[in-house]
């Protein structure tokens, strides 16, 4: 059976501080999902569930067959309670959810309570995907020391990684077989009972599966222990038990109690959810590696991940972009000196050149090569935004200048188009790209100031005010049929593709990927929200004729009305996204692109910037409701009517990715630009547009 990844709608993300313990876990669909290791890049568990049955025709399968409540093992902390029961009355399933922060294990404290079953038999069952790999995976009954324990192990990059599962109470029967023919989910939904007890199953999708001996009793610790060997794995999984859950989650627990004391998300505003700020803070602390300090990964799941396979890697990899929002979402919330953390990984990573791989895994290896000049711009963004929260000195300054010089002229030989846009679409003149680039060399002309270069800080200025000149000339449409429908000049573009013929911007072809050549809309049809970065960087007022016409564009053809609150599509034309039938999207281009809550928090800080702070609220509400039950903000909400069959339904999570940490970090950069009552991504006010001198053709100086 070809292997799949979990689903991406996340109930609950978790990892201990303590950088000893190399394990993530996820929980989705009243399961528990996938588990990571070594690196927060490198799934090792596709799933772990349980299944009740009683040898007389009672089937119960965990996530198909029950219904499941969410809640905090300790308040405040990623670990958690997750209790499932039974649709047709037969039992409760209770488990508390821990890494081990000592080691690299994962913790499940279980409880069955029976309810219609007298003599219920439990089965546990496990899917390796070691090495971000379905396929190629051994599995054994074995031993450690004694304890029964069943095993799986794979070689990938990284070297040979291992699991091992064992219980504080003894298995009764073990197997090992292959997904979808001998594992024992196909074993006991055509038995009644587990008959099967194979001993090895090499080289392929394989499943482990214990029969638990309840006769022992209903309360037990189940342990997923990982290392480079069997041994290792063993080890850990045999220590955990010792050691027990409670000692694990009050040492779990207590680190995470001492992180989040530094931050300043309770209260920070008037109005606003405390709690879905202080889980939005862990939710980003989740996401950072530990072996590669700063590292951040955009997502701990793969966007409709039951449809997807071996090839594809979701979002647990290293984006730029998605790593600088995110960090400035926890510099926003008071988290003590993240940046720092990452302008050192930034420092190690950085090509060259001066650019920044499109994604890649934490050790720095690229996965996607094409460039995305935003992602070239924003480290240099983070450098002027550390230095402004927690001052650098004289010595880390320096230290950081050859990264930010190498950044800025690559902008400078390479911008100011894009071979990519922020979306990862088109290229061409993005304006979100183009804000990013003149901000990111406005900061670089600053920098360079600072520490004495002012000769790249005049080069990087004027370079700046000639492209800042420029930017309507290269994305504001004008005449078009939209902007005449309603009864406005013109708008700001999406991405306008350079093109060596005369046609203007606006009557060029936009190669959309659903369609075929010739059919194409024309540039001047296409809308984005991406012009509101020209607001929030500075470069344009919010009451520029020219922004309040891009706003009638963009809620004409991209507003949707949930029964939260609005929300925004993408761009004209989007694919990505489920069909008109709830399809997951599969990356044949027949989906439809669906509204995004981030798309909210960047509006509301636009209505900020506008001074309309009512709005502003009354959207970082909408973007509160937009959050699942546990507090996880997904990256895109369903906008059409409810598929119930399709667990769709408007306004609520679709099956891409949830928790987007974006997303999150925009909600705490939000909370923290209503409490300063400013924008927090603005840069300070010797950076602003307005010191744009025409009649010099430069930016002022200060």
């Amino acid at each position: 059976m070809q292997p799949g990844w979990s689903d991406s709608a996340k109930t609950g993300v978790g990892t201990a501080l303590d950088r000893g313990s190399r394990v993530w876990f996820t929980m989705a669909g009243g399961i528990v999902t996938e588990i990571f290791y070594p690196q927060i890049d490198t799934a090792a568990v596709r799933d772990l569930q349980f299944i009740v049955a009683d040898g007389h025709g009672f089937f119960s399968d965990q996530r198909q067959d029950t219904e499941c409540e969410v809640g905090e093992a300790m308040p405040g902390v990623p670990a958690f309670l997750m209790k499932n029961t039974c649709k047709r009355g037969g039992y409760v399933l209770n488990q508390e959810l821990v890494v081990d922060p000592q080691r690299s294990a994962f913790l499940v404290r279980v409880n069955l309570a029976p309810l219609r079953i007298e003599k219920p038999l439990l089965y546990v069952l496990l899917a390796p995907h070691l090495a971000n790999r379905g396929f190629g995976n051994d599995a054994w009954v074995g031993e450690f020391k004694g304890r029964t324990m069943l095993f799986a192990k794979r070689t990938g990059v990284d070297g040979p990684s291992v699991l091992a599962l064992g219980c504080s109470i003894p298995f009764r029967k073990r197997s090992v077989g292959y997904v979808g023919y001998s594992d024992g989910w196909q074993d006991v939904r055509r038995n009644g009972s587990m008959h099967w007890e194979y001993q090895a199953a090499p080289d392929g999708n394989v499943a482990l599966t214990g029969e638990l001996d309840t006769g022992k009793g209903l309360t037990f610790l189940l342990a997923i222990g990982f290392g480079t060997t069997a041994a290792g794995a063993g080890h850990h999984v045999q220590a955990s038990l010792i050691d027990g859950f409670e000692l694990a989650l009050r040492n779990y627990g207590q680190q995470w109690q001492e992180w989040r004391q530094g931050l300043t998300v309770a209260g920070a505003v008037d109005c606003g959810s405390n709690r879905l700020a202080e889980t939005s803070a862990v939710v980003l602390r989740c996401h950072e590696s530990k072996e590669f300090s700063g590292a951040m990964v955009a997502s701990l799941g793969t966007p409709w991940g039951e449809s997807h396979g071996d090839s594809d890697y979701g979002y647990h990899m290293v984006w730029t972009r998605d790593l600088i929002e995110s960090i400035g979402g926890l510099m926003a919330a008071g988290a003590h000196n993240p940046a720092r953390r990452v302008l050192t990984f930034l420092h190690a990573t950085q090509e060259a050149d001066g650019h920044w791989p499109q994604n890649m895994f934490v050790d720095g290896r690229p996965h996607w090569t094409q460039i995305q000049m935003d992602e070239v711009g924003f480290p240099i963004l983070l450098a002027f935004a550390a230095e402004r929260e927690t001052p650098l000195d004289k010595r880390e300054l320096a230290a950081f200048w050859p990264t930010v010089h190498r950044a800025a002229r690559y902008i400078i030989c390479n911008g100011p188009a894009t071979q990519l846009d922020r979306w990862e679409q088109f290229s061409g003149f993005s304006v979100f790209t183009l804000a990013v680039e003149v901000s990111a060399l406005l900061a670089a002309a600053d920098y360079a100031a600072q520490i004495g270069d002012t000769g790249f800080a005049r080069e990087a200025r004027a370079v700046a005010g000639q492209w800042n000149a420029k930017i309507e000339e290269w994305t504001y449409l004008t005449g078009t049929a939209l902007a005449r429908s309603l009864d406005i000049e013109g708008y700001y573009g999406f991405v306008v593709p350079e093109n060596p013929n005369d046609r203007p911007p606006a009557e060029r072809f936009f190669p959309l990927p659903n369609r075929k050549e010739g059919s194409q809309p024309l540039t001047g049809d296409v809308v984005s929200t991406d012009a509101l970065a020209l607001v929030r960087f500075g470069l344009r007022s919010p009451h520029d004729p020219r922004i309040l016409n891009t706003l009638k564009a963009i809620d004409a053809t991209l507003k949707v009305e949930t029964p939260f609150g609005p929300c925004w599509k993408r761009f004209t034309g989007d694919v990505y996204g489920e069909s008109a039938k709830g399809e997951p999207f599969s990356g044949d281009n027949k989906g439809i692109g669906r509204a995004w809550p981030l798309l909210t928090g960047e509006r509301a800080h636009y209505e900020l910037a506008a001074g309309n702070r009512g709005d502003a609220i009354r959207l970082m509400h909408t973007m509160e409701a937009f959050a699942n039950a546990s507090g996880l903000i997904p990256e895109q909400v369903w906008d059409a009517l409810d598929i119930p069959e399709r667990k769709l339904y408007e306004g609520r999570p679709t099956g891409s990715a949830m928790p987007l940490v974006w997303a999150h970090a925009e909600y705490l950069k939000l909370r923290r630009s209503l409490r300063d009552n400013r924008v927090f991504d603005l840069p300070p006010t010797r950076l602003l547009a307005a010191e744009w001198n025409r009649d010099t053709d430069c930016f002022a100086s200060r």
